[in-house]
Order: structure tokens, then sequence, then C-alpha cells
């Protein structure tokens, strides 16, 4: 077995002790409500879309009620999450399509899925892995950094680090180990500010050393 994937190892091993239970961070009822906040997540944090989406959600849930909207109103209530120009449009027109082609109903499959506007491979992961439970592994900022800092993944792009991921950990962990990794990026492993004595994981598997000095700097 390769150091890499002993490292690998340790890692999934640590997180499933640190987190046993992953619960979707995004708020939502149904595939639809999923999506629509997945797509409002982007450069946007969590608990604020978890702020605007009962907001919208109260207006319109489904794809039906959203239609009824004008894109002007969808982009007035989300403008905190930003980019609402372009979000309100997408969330306007894939509603549209998903009236159109899919008897209301969101497809479940990637190709479907990253069809719709404003749906990357991102969010057509995240919606098949946690809304349709097939194996996936959405890579964001947080397992993007932390794969490349703790040597699993050469950095070079968001694509690389999903093969990487997928070859180093078992598929059947796919859909709760991205969640964990997320997890302890927020409460372990910040981008800046590091801290080795709380971010055991990197100082186990000796992976510092992929990190920049400015990394430790603390925020002032």
């Amino acid at each position: 077995m390769s150091i890499k994937q002993q490292n690998a190892d340790f890692v999934r091993t640590n997180l499933e002790k640190l987190y046993s239970e992953t619960p979707i961070p995004l708020e939502h009822v149904d595939s639809y409500t999923l999506l629509i906040a997945v797509l409002l997540s982007a450069q946007c944090t969590d608990e604020r879309v978890n702020k605007i989406t009962p907001i919208l959600f109260k207006r319109a849930d489904n794809p039906h009620d959203m239609v009824l909207l004008s894109v002007e109103e969808i982009a007035q209530i989300i403008r905190p999450c930003g980019l609402s120009p372009a979000k309100s449009k997408a969330i306007h027109r894939l509603s549209e399509l998903l009236l159109e082609k899919h008897n209301a109903q969101v497809p479940n499959s990637f190709e479907e899925l990253e069809a719709l506007p404003g749906v990357g491979h991102k969010t057509a992961s995240v919606v098949m892995s946690q809304a349709f439970g097939v194996p996936a592994f959405p890579v964001d900022t947080h397992i993007h950094r932390l794969m490349y800092r703790w040597g699993l993944s050469s950095g070079k792009s968001v694509d690389q680090t999903e093969r990487d991921a997928k070859k180093l950990f078992p598929k059947s962990t796919w859909n709760k180990l991205h969640l964990q990794i997320i997890f302890y990026g927020r409460e372990y492993c910040p981008a800046r500010a590091l801290d080795p004595e709380k971010d055991f994981i990197t100082r186990e598997i000796n992976a510092f050393k992929y990190v920049p000095v400015e990394a430790f700097k603390k925020n002032k």
C-alpha cells in the first residue's frame, strides 16, 4: 500500500470518528428545493443561503409556483446570496425546463442536471448524492484545499481533485466523506491562521510541508 493510500485511509478513519453523522448543511425538503439551495450557495455561505431559502420557498417551493414569479421578484429575494441577476435567471429558466421536459421533476442523471441553466458538475454531484443517493464526490473549496494540503491531490484543478478522491476512497464512502471533509475544514483546518495543534490530521500525516508559510500567520 502506498503512503498516499495509507494517508487517505487515516483521513477517512478519523473523519468517521469525528463526524459519524453528516447532516446536509443546506436546508431543503425535496430534490427541487435542494437544487435551488445548492445553486444559491455558489460564492455564498450555507448559513446565508439557509436564511434566504425560507423566504423564497414561502413564495415558491416547486417549479409551478416559481415560474409564476418574475425574474426580478426572484432576484430581489435572493440578492443577499450574491450574483442575483444570473442566479435568478437560472432559477426561473430551469424551473420552466423542469415543467417543459421533466414533468416538474428534478432529473436524476448527471447529463440532464448539467443541461439545466446554472447547474454545473459540482451542483449536479451534490443533488445526485444527497437527493438521490447516487455515489458522487462534489468538490468544493474546502475539499480542493484539503486534498492538496494532505498531499492527496496535485491541486491543479477541481476536476483532478475529484478524480484523485475517487481513486483513493471507497465508492461506498463518497456521499458521506465529502461532507466530513467540509466539516473538518471548517472546524479544524481553515484556509488561514492554521493551528498544527488543532489540525491533527494534517499534523499526523506530516502534510504541513505542503502548506505555504504564509498560511500559518494569524489573522489580524
